[in-house]
């Protein structure tokens, strides 16, 4: 291990999707991506070879949508540029350094906890840049950590962070952004037109949510939470989801029957990410182009779009505030309030999972789960922890 030093060395890995760097690389991280068990929820000895089929069918939309970006995916840059801002933001108070984890292409988690166990750091925290938890997400993420360091010997004290949907530094920071962008849609268009809020999520197929998934829930606890800090009384406003991939039913409305509405209501849009915290395929070509042409062709009288929080100084303050609370939770795996938040109908929430571990896990004799092994801390204990 390092020498002692008289500030803990903190490591910080933020996980997101991850994107393909170069055309060459967008149908390997297609397959990835529709092979992961988590989103492709069929028996494995199918998974392999249906998930390279859907590739196949997606390979061509995708590789038009990265070529109206110069070929590649902007996610890494921008990721990397959140991990900076965040180390400095941490700086004064450890020897912190921020790691990048990606779940579908370069640098997997294998690579990265390669980088950790090479700092040599005293503890962690693991940061998903997910605000909501879904098991599609934050949870395949997790686990993909807890096998990588599993398979590299990597123990070190960790607080795997796993949800912070309504933290107050996310929601204020994020309404000063869309507070922003409100006050220059209302200067664009004239003073009779009405301006609607389409706060806009990644969709997930409906069966995942009945299953108990909390993604959904949380959302709408990142509307409101918004909402309440955005100061703008009387504002309309309504939740829709995007990204429809497979022809199964997915969770509703659709972003595309909310811009039609709007259409047919004579009020303008203003679309607002509210699960994505960096630009990406699906704000700069789905909201910014494919969307925009929806509403110009449907009649929409204002089409506007919120970005996203990418560096943005006080959203970089709000992840800094919960590595701190993450960090002097003393926990293995905590919510931004500590404990569980979500009801107890989301069955699926990694607190449950962790809960049902410990009646199934070691302590009964029984052979561990893989959320058992998700909500003992992803691969790494929580021993004392180093000051």
């Amino acid at each position: 291990m390092s020498a002692p030093s008289h500030r803990p060395r903190l490591a910080v890995v933020l996980f997101n999707l991850g994107g393909p760097d170069s055309p060459g690389a967008i149908k390997p991280f297609l397959v990835n991506l529709f092979t992961d068990p988590a989103i492709l929820r069929v028996p494995a000895f199918l998974r392999g070879a249906l998930g390279r089929f859907i590739a196949g069918r997606r390979l061509k939309p995708a590789t038009e949508n990265y070529a109206l970006l110069g070929g590649r995916s902007p996610l890494l840059e921008l990721t990397r540029q959140q991990a900076d801002a965040l180390e400095a933001a941490l700086s004064g108070e450890f020897e912190a350094r921020c790691f990048v984890a990606m779940r579908y292409w370069h640098p997997f988690s294998a690579e990265t906890v390669a980088e950790v166990a090479a700092w040599e750091p005293d503890e962690a925290v693991l940061l998903p840049l997910y605000p909501q938890y879904s098991t599609t997400t934050t949870g395949s993420s997790l686990d993909d950590w807890q096998a990588a360091c599993a398979a590299a010997g990597l123990r070190v004290p960790a607080t795997a962070l796993c949800c912070w949907h309504s933290d107050p530094g996310f929601a204020a920071s994020t309404a000063a952004i869309l507070r922003r962008a409100w006050e220059a849609a209302r200067e664009a268009l004239a003073p009779d037109v009405p301006l609607r809020i389409l706060f806009s999520a990644h969709g997930l197929p409906e069966s995942i949510v009945k299953r108990g998934d909390p993604y959904q829930w949380q959302v709408e606890r990142s509307v409101e939470a918004v909402m309440a800090r955005l100061g703008l009384p009387g504002a309309e406003h309504r939740v829709c989801y995007q990204s429809r991939a497979t022809p199964q039913t997915w969770i509703g409305p659709s972003t595309e029957e909310a811009i039609g509405q709007a259409a047919r209501d004579r009020v303008a849009v203003l679309v607002c990410p509210i699960a994505f915290v960096s630009e990406h395929s699906e704000t700069l070509v789905e909201l910014d182009m494919e969307y925009r042409d929806l509403a110009d062709k449907e009649g929409v009288p204002g089409y506007f779009r919120v970005p996203a929080q990418n560096a943005d100084p006080d959203f970089i303050a709000a992840l800094a505030g919960l590595v701190r609370q993450a960090r002097d939770s003393g926990r293995r795996l905590c919510s931004w309030a500590g404990g569980r938040q979500c009801p107890k109908a989301q069955s699926d929430c990694p607190h449950a999972r962790a809960a049902q571990a410990s009646l199934t896990g070691s302590h009964g004799g029984r052979r561990e789960t893989v959320p058992a092994r998700r909500a003992r801390g992803a691969g790494i204990d929580r021993p004392a922890r180093v000051q």
